[in-house]
Protein backbone atom coordinates (compact mmCIF):
# COMPACT_ATOMS: atom_id res chain seq x y z
CA UNK A 1 0.00 0.00 0.00
CA UNK A 2 1.49 3.10 -1.36
CA UNK A 3 2.40 5.73 1.90
CA UNK A 4 -0.59 8.31 3.04
CA UNK A 5 -0.13 12.08 2.09
CA UNK A 6 -1.65 14.15 4.85
CA UNK A 7 -1.46 17.86 3.43
CA UNK A 8 -4.35 19.42 3.87
CA UNK A 9 -3.99 21.35 0.63
CA UNK A 10 -4.72 19.47 -2.76
CA UNK A 11 -2.13 19.88 -5.33
CA UNK A 12 -3.04 22.82 -8.06
CA UNK A 13 -3.77 22.40 -11.07
CA UNK A 14 -1.23 23.77 -13.58
CA UNK A 15 -3.17 26.76 -16.35
CA UNK A 16 -1.81 28.58 -18.85
CA UNK A 17 -1.35 32.35 -17.72
CA UNK A 18 -4.84 34.63 -17.86
CA UNK A 19 -3.23 37.10 -19.82
CA UNK A 20 -2.30 34.53 -22.46
CA UNK A 21 -4.99 32.70 -22.51
CA UNK A 22 -8.08 35.46 -22.63
CA UNK A 23 -6.81 35.39 -26.39
CA UNK A 24 -6.67 32.01 -27.13
CA UNK A 25 -8.44 28.95 -27.56
CA UNK A 26 -6.09 26.59 -25.83
CA UNK A 27 -6.92 24.50 -22.87
CA UNK A 28 -6.80 26.42 -19.78
CA UNK A 29 -6.27 23.71 -17.97
CA UNK A 30 -3.22 22.16 -18.16
CA UNK A 31 -3.22 18.81 -16.00
CA UNK A 32 -1.02 17.11 -13.55
CA UNK A 33 1.86 15.91 -14.33
CA UNK A 34 2.51 11.47 -13.32
CA UNK A 35 4.49 12.71 -9.99
CA UNK A 36 1.25 15.45 -9.23
CA UNK A 37 -1.05 12.54 -9.44
CA UNK A 38 0.72 9.83 -7.57
CA UNK A 39 1.17 12.89 -4.82
CA UNK A 40 -2.59 13.84 -5.03
CA UNK A 41 -3.97 10.10 -4.87
CA UNK A 42 -2.27 9.45 -1.89
CA UNK A 43 -4.53 12.27 0.09
CA UNK A 44 -7.27 10.00 0.03
CA UNK A 45 -8.02 7.72 2.67
CA UNK A 46 -10.43 5.46 1.10
CA UNK A 47 -12.59 5.77 3.25
CA UNK A 48 -14.67 2.13 3.85
CA UNK A 49 -18.23 4.10 3.80
CA UNK A 50 -17.20 5.66 0.28
CA UNK A 51 -19.68 9.13 0.64
CA UNK A 52 -17.69 10.28 -2.48
CA UNK A 53 -19.20 7.43 -4.42
CA UNK A 54 -22.97 7.99 -3.29
CA UNK A 55 -22.58 11.78 -4.37
CA UNK A 56 -21.42 10.50 -7.90
CA UNK A 57 -24.25 10.49 -10.68
CA UNK A 58 -22.66 7.18 -12.36
CA UNK A 59 -21.36 5.83 -8.88
CA UNK A 60 -17.51 5.38 -10.08
CA UNK A 61 -15.51 3.48 -7.45
CA UNK A 62 -13.50 6.37 -6.69
CA UNK A 63 -11.70 5.19 -3.69
CA UNK A 64 -10.68 1.95 -5.95
CA UNK A 65 -9.78 3.91 -8.91
CA UNK A 66 -7.74 6.47 -6.75
CA UNK A 67 -6.01 3.79 -4.84
CA UNK A 68 -4.52 2.09 -8.26
CA UNK A 69 -3.46 5.53 -8.80
CA UNK A 70 -1.58 6.01 -5.63
CA UNK A 71 0.28 2.57 -6.89
CA UNK A 72 1.15 3.74 -9.92
CA UNK A 73 -1.80 1.16 -11.64
CA UNK A 74 -3.04 3.83 -14.04
CA UNK A 75 -4.24 1.16 -16.65
CA UNK A 76 -5.98 -0.47 -13.54
CA UNK A 77 -7.68 2.89 -12.70
CA UNK A 78 -8.68 3.56 -16.05
CA UNK A 79 -10.51 0.18 -16.14
CA UNK A 80 -12.21 0.64 -13.09
CA UNK A 81 -13.34 4.30 -14.12
CA UNK A 82 -14.74 2.79 -17.16
CA UNK A 83 -16.96 0.39 -15.88
CA UNK A 84 -19.31 3.32 -14.82
CA UNK A 85 -18.32 6.72 -16.81
CA UNK A 86 -18.30 6.21 -20.79
CA UNK A 87 -16.90 9.43 -20.96
CA UNK A 88 -14.20 9.96 -18.16
CA UNK A 89 -12.07 12.38 -20.38
CA UNK A 90 -15.31 14.68 -20.24
CA UNK A 91 -16.87 14.32 -16.80
CA UNK A 92 -13.18 14.93 -15.23
CA UNK A 93 -12.50 18.49 -17.29
CA UNK A 94 -16.48 19.67 -16.92
CA UNK A 95 -18.18 18.00 -14.05
CA UNK A 96 -18.76 20.29 -11.06
CA UNK A 97 -16.97 18.06 -8.73
CA UNK A 98 -17.05 21.00 -6.04
CA UNK A 99 -20.67 19.68 -5.63
CA UNK A 100 -20.74 16.10 -5.98
CA UNK A 101 -17.82 13.66 -5.18
CA UNK A 102 -15.49 16.43 -3.67
CA UNK A 103 -18.53 18.00 -1.99
CA UNK A 104 -18.83 14.51 0.18
CA UNK A 105 -14.64 13.97 1.03
CA UNK A 106 -14.09 13.39 4.00
CA UNK A 107 -10.73 15.13 3.51
CA UNK A 108 -12.77 18.26 3.00
CA UNK A 109 -14.15 18.32 6.28
CA UNK A 110 -10.79 19.65 8.00
CA UNK A 111 -8.79 20.66 4.78
CA UNK A 112 -9.58 20.77 0.78
CA UNK A 113 -11.38 17.68 -0.93
CA UNK A 114 -9.28 15.14 -3.00
CA UNK A 115 -8.94 16.39 -6.55
CA UNK A 116 -10.93 13.57 -7.80
CA UNK A 117 -12.41 15.49 -11.20
CA UNK A 118 -8.48 16.37 -11.55
CA UNK A 119 -7.25 12.73 -11.24
CA UNK A 120 -10.27 11.23 -13.37
CA UNK A 121 -8.72 13.37 -15.98
CA UNK A 122 -5.27 12.68 -15.24
CA UNK A 123 -6.24 8.76 -15.65
CA UNK A 124 -8.16 9.48 -18.43
CA UNK A 125 -5.58 10.96 -20.71
CA UNK A 126 -2.64 8.93 -19.05
CA UNK A 127 -4.99 5.95 -20.74
CA UNK A 128 -5.63 7.60 -24.19
CA UNK A 129 -1.98 8.52 -24.82
CA UNK A 130 -0.27 5.20 -23.25
CA UNK A 131 -2.92 2.36 -24.30
CA UNK A 132 -3.23 1.43 -28.51
CA UNK A 133 -5.27 -1.79 -27.44
CA UNK A 134 -9.12 -1.59 -29.02
CA UNK A 135 -11.84 -2.75 -26.53
CA UNK A 136 -13.36 -5.71 -27.16
CA UNK A 137 -16.59 -5.89 -28.87
CA UNK A 138 -19.38 -7.34 -27.01
CA UNK A 139 -21.46 -10.25 -28.22
CA UNK A 140 -24.36 -9.81 -29.70
CA UNK A 141 -27.84 -10.29 -28.10
CA UNK A 142 -30.06 -10.14 -31.72
CA UNK A 143 -31.85 -7.07 -29.81
CA UNK A 144 -31.86 -3.15 -31.65
CA UNK A 145 -31.95 -0.26 -29.80
CA UNK A 146 -32.31 3.24 -31.22
CA UNK A 147 -31.04 6.77 -29.38
CA UNK A 148 -32.31 10.05 -30.46
CA UNK A 149 -29.70 12.69 -29.45
CA UNK A 150 -25.53 12.55 -29.09
CA UNK A 151 -25.04 14.68 -26.32
CA UNK A 152 -24.09 13.25 -22.81
CA UNK A 153 -27.07 11.32 -22.33
CA UNK A 154 -27.46 9.39 -25.22
CA UNK A 155 -23.86 8.53 -25.87
CA UNK A 156 -24.12 6.96 -22.24
CA UNK A 157 -27.14 4.88 -22.82
CA UNK A 158 -25.74 3.68 -26.01
CA UNK A 159 -22.40 2.43 -24.69
CA UNK A 160 -23.66 1.04 -21.81
CA UNK A 161 -26.21 -0.84 -23.85
CA UNK A 162 -23.87 -2.16 -26.93
CA UNK A 163 -21.84 -3.32 -23.69
CA UNK A 164 -24.70 -5.19 -22.91
CA UNK A 165 -24.69 -7.34 -26.56
CA UNK A 166 -27.53 -4.62 -27.89
CA UNK A 167 -27.39 -3.38 -31.44
CA UNK A 168 -27.48 0.68 -30.89
CA UNK A 169 -27.77 3.35 -33.26
CA UNK A 170 -27.70 6.48 -32.46
CA UNK A 171 -29.46 9.41 -34.27
CA UNK A 172 -27.59 13.06 -34.37
CA UNK A 173 -29.99 16.21 -35.69
CA UNK A 174 -26.31 17.95 -36.38
CA UNK A 175 -23.60 17.16 -38.28
CA UNK A 176 -21.23 16.52 -35.92
CA UNK A 177 -21.96 13.65 -32.67
CA UNK A 178 -21.16 15.00 -29.33
CA UNK A 179 -24.02 17.47 -28.60
CA UNK A 180 -23.66 20.14 -26.05
CA UNK A 181 -19.80 18.56 -26.02
CA UNK A 182 -19.09 19.84 -29.28
CA UNK A 183 -21.24 22.64 -29.61
CA UNK A 184 -22.21 24.23 -26.18
CA UNK A 185 -18.89 23.58 -24.37
CA UNK A 186 -15.76 25.99 -25.71
CA UNK A 187 -12.47 24.24 -26.84
CA UNK A 188 -10.21 26.15 -23.81
CA UNK A 189 -12.36 24.27 -21.33
CA UNK A 190 -13.33 20.91 -23.44
CA UNK A 191 -10.52 20.10 -26.16
CA UNK A 192 -13.01 18.91 -29.28
CA UNK A 193 -10.55 15.61 -30.06
CA UNK A 194 -10.94 14.52 -26.27
CA UNK A 195 -14.42 14.61 -27.08
CA UNK A 196 -14.27 12.44 -30.79
CA UNK A 197 -11.86 9.87 -29.05
CA UNK A 198 -14.69 9.16 -26.64
CA UNK A 199 -17.11 9.07 -29.26
CA UNK A 200 -14.52 6.60 -31.47
CA UNK A 201 -14.25 4.17 -28.31
CA UNK A 202 -18.06 3.80 -28.56
CA UNK A 203 -17.93 2.98 -32.16
CA UNK A 204 -15.19 0.78 -31.30
CA UNK A 205 -17.44 -1.32 -29.40
CA UNK A 206 -20.16 -0.93 -32.30
CA UNK A 207 -22.16 2.00 -31.84
CA UNK A 208 -23.51 3.05 -34.99
CA UNK A 209 -23.73 6.99 -35.18
CA UNK A 210 -25.98 8.54 -38.25
CA UNK A 211 -25.42 12.32 -38.17
CA UNK A 212 -28.32 14.78 -40.15
CA UNK A 213 -31.26 13.07 -38.86
CA UNK A 214 -33.58 15.21 -37.76
CA UNK A 215 -35.77 13.08 -35.35
CA UNK A 216 -39.78 14.07 -35.89
CA UNK A 217 -38.78 15.58 -39.42
CA UNK A 218 -36.23 12.72 -41.12
CA UNK A 219 -37.80 9.63 -39.04
CA UNK A 220 -40.55 9.55 -36.01
CA UNK A 221 -40.17 8.02 -33.42
CA UNK A 222 -42.91 5.72 -34.40
CA UNK A 223 -40.31 4.94 -37.70
CA UNK A 224 -37.97 3.70 -35.42
CA UNK A 225 -39.79 0.83 -33.74
CA UNK A 226 -41.40 -0.01 -37.37
CA UNK A 227 -37.36 -0.29 -38.25
CA UNK A 228 -37.10 -3.01 -35.55
CA UNK A 229 -36.00 -1.20 -32.54
CA UNK A 230 -37.33 -2.82 -29.39
CA UNK A 231 -36.73 0.57 -27.75
CA UNK A 232 -36.57 3.95 -28.32
CA UNK A 233 -34.32 6.27 -25.79
CA UNK A 234 -35.09 10.12 -25.99
CA UNK A 235 -31.81 12.10 -25.18
CA UNK A 236 -32.34 15.12 -27.03
CA UNK A 237 -31.12 18.03 -24.87
CA UNK A 238 -32.35 21.36 -24.52
CA UNK A 239 -31.10 23.73 -27.47
CA UNK A 240 -33.90 25.91 -27.32
CA UNK A 241 -33.04 29.34 -25.89
CA UNK A 242 -35.05 31.46 -24.22
CA UNK A 243 -35.13 35.32 -24.04
CA UNK A 244 -36.51 37.98 -21.59
CA UNK A 245 -38.81 39.42 -24.19
CA UNK A 246 -37.17 43.20 -23.36
CA UNK A 247 -37.55 45.88 -26.65
CA UNK A 248 -34.60 45.48 -28.58
CA UNK A 249 -33.97 41.40 -28.16
CA UNK A 250 -34.39 41.81 -32.28
CA UNK A 251 -31.21 44.03 -32.70
CA UNK A 252 -28.40 43.17 -35.27
CA UNK A 253 -25.63 42.37 -32.64
CA UNK A 254 -27.88 40.46 -30.20
CA UNK A 255 -27.46 36.65 -29.97
CA UNK A 256 -28.66 33.50 -27.90
CA UNK A 257 -25.69 32.04 -25.80
CA UNK A 258 -26.69 28.87 -28.01
CA UNK A 259 -26.17 30.50 -31.24
CA UNK A 260 -22.86 32.16 -30.65
CA UNK A 261 -21.45 29.05 -28.33
CA UNK A 262 -22.18 26.85 -31.67
CA UNK A 263 -20.80 29.07 -33.90
CA UNK A 264 -17.78 29.54 -32.05
CA UNK A 265 -17.14 25.72 -31.17
CA UNK A 266 -19.26 24.09 -33.87
CA UNK A 267 -18.59 26.52 -37.07
CA UNK A 268 -15.40 27.57 -35.58
CA UNK A 269 -16.68 31.47 -36.61
CA UNK A 270 -13.23 32.47 -34.52
CA UNK A 271 -10.98 31.40 -37.52
CA UNK A 272 -10.26 33.97 -40.21
CA UNK A 273 -11.72 31.73 -42.93
CA UNK A 274 -14.86 30.75 -41.67
CA UNK A 275 -17.88 30.45 -43.25
CA UNK A 276 -20.16 31.65 -40.38
CA UNK A 277 -18.10 34.40 -39.18
CA UNK A 278 -19.56 36.37 -35.87
CA UNK A 279 -19.92 39.68 -35.57
CA UNK A 280 -16.67 41.25 -34.50
CA UNK A 281 -17.28 43.01 -30.77
CA UNK A 282 -15.49 45.63 -29.08
CA UNK A 283 -17.72 46.20 -25.81
CA UNK A 284 -19.75 42.44 -24.94
CA UNK A 285 -22.61 42.36 -22.06
CA UNK A 286 -23.13 38.80 -20.98
CA UNK A 287 -26.64 38.56 -19.74
CA UNK A 288 -26.65 35.62 -17.20
CA UNK A 289 -24.25 34.10 -14.62
CA UNK A 290 -24.35 30.33 -15.44
CA UNK A 291 -21.54 28.31 -16.69
CA UNK A 292 -22.87 28.64 -20.21
CA UNK A 293 -22.52 32.70 -19.35
CA UNK A 294 -19.22 32.21 -18.12
CA UNK A 295 -18.54 29.96 -21.45
CA UNK A 296 -19.97 32.90 -23.91
CA UNK A 297 -18.03 35.59 -22.17
CA UNK A 298 -14.91 33.91 -22.21
CA UNK A 299 -15.02 33.21 -25.66
CA UNK A 300 -15.88 36.89 -27.01
CA UNK A 301 -12.95 37.96 -25.07
CA UNK A 302 -10.82 35.30 -26.97
CA UNK A 303 -12.61 36.83 -30.33
CA UNK A 304 -10.75 39.85 -29.17
CA UNK A 305 -13.53 42.30 -27.34
CA UNK A 306 -11.77 44.71 -25.08
CA UNK A 307 -14.40 44.51 -22.37
CA UNK A 308 -16.90 42.35 -21.54
CA UNK A 309 -19.64 42.15 -18.85
CA UNK A 310 -21.22 39.61 -16.97
CA UNK A 311 -24.67 41.46 -16.20
CA UNK A 312 -26.40 38.98 -13.76
CA UNK A 313 -29.68 40.30 -11.41
CA UNK A 314 -28.60 38.89 -8.36
CA UNK A 315 -25.29 39.21 -6.38
CA UNK A 316 -21.65 36.93 -6.64
CA UNK A 317 -22.71 34.99 -3.83
CA UNK A 318 -25.84 33.61 -5.74
CA UNK A 319 -23.91 33.13 -9.14
CA UNK A 320 -24.81 29.44 -10.34
CA UNK A 321 -21.67 28.94 -12.62
CA UNK A 322 -19.00 26.62 -10.88
CA UNK A 323 -16.86 28.97 -8.36
CA UNK A 324 -14.17 27.49 -10.37
CA UNK A 325 -15.54 29.26 -14.27
CA UNK A 326 -15.91 32.21 -11.99
CA UNK A 327 -12.21 32.80 -11.15
CA UNK A 328 -11.18 31.85 -14.41
CA UNK A 329 -13.36 34.62 -15.80
CA UNK A 330 -12.41 37.15 -13.65
CA UNK A 331 -8.56 36.35 -14.14
CA UNK A 332 -8.66 36.84 -17.58
CA UNK A 333 -10.76 40.31 -17.10
CA UNK A 334 -14.26 39.84 -17.04
CA UNK A 335 -16.59 42.63 -15.77
CA UNK A 336 -19.21 41.24 -13.31
CA UNK A 337 -21.99 43.59 -13.05
CA UNK A 338 -24.40 41.94 -10.54
CA UNK A 339 -27.19 42.84 -9.07
CA UNK A 340 -27.82 44.31 -12.41
CA UNK A 341 -30.69 43.23 -15.04
CA UNK A 342 -31.51 44.69 -18.66
CA UNK A 343 -34.85 45.96 -19.38
CA UNK A 344 -33.97 47.58 -22.70
CA UNK A 345 -31.45 47.43 -25.42
CA UNK A 346 -30.74 50.28 -27.10
CA UNK A 347 -30.14 50.26 -31.02
CA UNK A 348 -28.62 53.35 -33.65
CA UNK A 349 -30.34 54.42 -36.58
CA UNK A 350 -28.99 51.40 -38.73
CA UNK A 351 -30.44 48.83 -36.06
CA UNK A 352 -27.60 47.41 -34.74
CA UNK A 353 -26.63 47.49 -31.03
CA UNK A 354 -25.52 50.59 -29.28
CA UNK A 355 -25.67 49.77 -25.36
CA UNK A 356 -28.20 48.39 -22.39
CA UNK A 357 -30.05 50.04 -20.22
CA UNK A 358 -30.15 48.15 -16.75
CA UNK A 359 -31.77 48.81 -13.47
CA UNK A 360 -30.04 48.23 -10.45
CA UNK A 361 -31.66 45.08 -7.96
CA UNK A 362 -31.46 44.13 -4.42
CA UNK A 363 -32.16 41.01 -2.85
CA UNK A 364 -35.50 40.33 -1.14
CA UNK A 365 -37.06 37.32 0.13
CA UNK A 366 -36.00 33.81 -1.16
CA UNK A 367 -38.07 32.57 -4.17
CA UNK A 368 -39.03 29.12 -4.80
CA UNK A 369 -35.95 28.00 -5.26
CA UNK A 370 -34.23 28.90 -2.28
CA UNK A 371 -32.41 31.75 -3.97
CA UNK A 372 -33.12 35.52 -2.37
CA UNK A 373 -35.39 36.88 -5.13
CA UNK A 374 -33.95 40.32 -7.23
CA UNK A 375 -35.98 43.41 -6.46
CA UNK A 376 -36.01 46.62 -8.63
CA UNK A 377 -34.01 49.78 -6.76
CA UNK A 378 -36.11 52.63 -8.27
CA UNK A 379 -34.43 55.55 -10.14
CA UNK A 380 -31.52 53.60 -10.32
CA UNK A 381 -31.27 53.16 -14.51
CA UNK A 382 -27.96 53.56 -15.74
CA UNK A 383 -26.32 52.48 -19.45
CA UNK A 384 -23.72 50.30 -20.72
CA UNK A 385 -22.11 51.16 -24.04
CA UNK A 386 -22.14 47.70 -25.79
CA UNK A 387 -22.10 46.83 -29.39
CA UNK A 388 -22.98 43.01 -28.94
CA UNK A 389 -25.59 41.41 -26.20
CA UNK A 390 -25.63 37.70 -25.67
CA UNK A 391 -28.60 36.09 -23.79
CA UNK A 392 -27.80 33.10 -21.44
CA UNK A 393 -30.98 33.19 -19.19
CA UNK A 394 -31.79 29.55 -19.99
CA UNK A 395 -33.01 27.06 -22.90
CA UNK A 396 -35.85 24.53 -23.10
CA UNK A 397 -36.20 21.37 -25.25
CA UNK A 398 -37.30 21.56 -29.01
CA UNK A 399 -40.91 20.98 -29.56
CA UNK A 400 -40.20 19.02 -32.26
CA UNK A 401 -40.53 15.98 -31.24
CA UNK A 402 -43.03 16.26 -28.70
CA UNK A 403 -45.13 17.51 -30.92
CA UNK A 404 -44.71 14.34 -33.73
CA UNK A 405 -44.95 11.76 -31.16
CA UNK A 406 -48.53 11.10 -30.17
CA UNK A 407 -49.32 10.20 -26.05
CA UNK A 408 -45.57 11.31 -25.14
CA UNK A 409 -46.61 13.33 -22.23
CA UNK A 410 -44.60 16.71 -21.44
CA UNK A 411 -44.78 20.05 -18.96
CA UNK A 412 -45.33 23.15 -18.75
CA UNK A 413 -41.78 23.93 -19.96
CA UNK A 414 -41.96 21.13 -22.70
CA UNK A 415 -39.91 18.67 -20.73
CA UNK A 416 -40.69 15.04 -21.70
CA UNK A 417 -42.53 13.67 -18.30
CA UNK A 418 -41.41 10.21 -16.78
CA UNK A 419 -41.87 8.12 -14.01
CA UNK A 420 -38.88 7.90 -11.68
CA UNK A 421 -35.29 7.41 -12.30
CA UNK A 422 -35.40 4.85 -14.74
CA UNK A 423 -36.39 7.22 -17.89
CA UNK A 424 -39.66 5.03 -18.45
CA UNK A 425 -41.98 8.15 -20.42
CA UNK A 426 -45.63 7.73 -21.24
CA UNK A 427 -45.15 5.76 -24.12
CA UNK A 428 -44.19 2.39 -23.66
CA UNK A 429 -40.79 1.15 -24.68
CA UNK A 430 -39.69 5.16 -24.73
CA UNK A 431 -37.26 6.39 -22.58
CA UNK A 432 -35.65 9.38 -21.84
CA UNK A 433 -32.99 11.76 -19.75
CA UNK A 434 -30.93 14.86 -19.75
CA UNK A 435 -32.01 18.27 -20.60
CA UNK A 436 -34.83 17.09 -22.40
CA UNK A 437 -36.30 15.80 -19.04
CA UNK A 438 -34.91 17.91 -16.46
CA UNK A 439 -34.62 20.83 -18.81
CA UNK A 440 -30.47 22.60 -19.12
CA UNK A 441 -28.70 20.99 -16.48
CA UNK A 442 -25.03 19.37 -15.95
CA UNK A 443 -23.09 16.64 -18.23
CA UNK A 444 -23.41 14.50 -15.36
CA UNK A 445 -26.69 14.14 -14.93
CA UNK A 446 -27.57 13.84 -18.06
CA UNK A 447 -24.80 10.97 -18.00
CA UNK A 448 -26.44 9.75 -14.59
CA UNK A 449 -29.72 9.25 -16.87
CA UNK A 450 -28.43 7.78 -19.66
CA UNK A 451 -26.92 5.10 -17.36
CA UNK A 452 -30.24 4.39 -15.63
CA UNK A 453 -31.90 4.21 -18.76
CA UNK A 454 -30.45 1.56 -20.36
CA UNK A 455 -30.58 -0.70 -17.32
CA UNK A 456 -34.82 0.30 -17.50
CA UNK A 457 -34.54 -0.66 -21.40
CA UNK A 458 -32.43 -3.55 -20.79
CA UNK A 459 -35.21 -5.17 -18.10
CA UNK A 460 -38.04 -4.02 -20.15
CA UNK A 461 -36.75 -5.83 -23.60
CA UNK A 462 -35.77 -8.99 -21.52
CA UNK A 463 -39.32 -8.75 -19.64
CA UNK A 464 -40.66 -9.22 -23.06
CA UNK A 465 -38.76 -11.61 -24.89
Amino acid sequence: MAQRNMSNEKCPMPSQDPKVRARNFDEVALGYTYEMAVGEARRCLNCKNKPCVGACPVAIDIPAFIERVANEDMEGAFEIISQSSALPAVCGRVCPQENQCEGKCVRGIKGESVGIGRLERFVADWHREHSSEAPAMPKPNGHKVAIVGAGPSGLTAAGDLAKMGYKVTVYEALHTAGGVLVYGIPEFRLPKAIVQKEIDNLKAIGVDIETNMVIGKVLTVDELFEMGNEAVFIGSGAGLPRFMNIPGESLKGVYSANEYLTRVNLMKAYRPDSKTPIKKSSKVAVVGGGNVAMDAARSAMRLGADTVYIVYRRGMEELPARKEEVEHAMEEGIIFKTLNNPVEILGDENGFVRGIRCIEMELGEPDASGRRRPVEKPGSEFELEVDTVIMSIGTSPNPLIRSTTPGLETNRHGCIVTQGEDGLTSREGVYAGGDAVTGAATVILAMGAGKNAAKAIDAYIKSKN
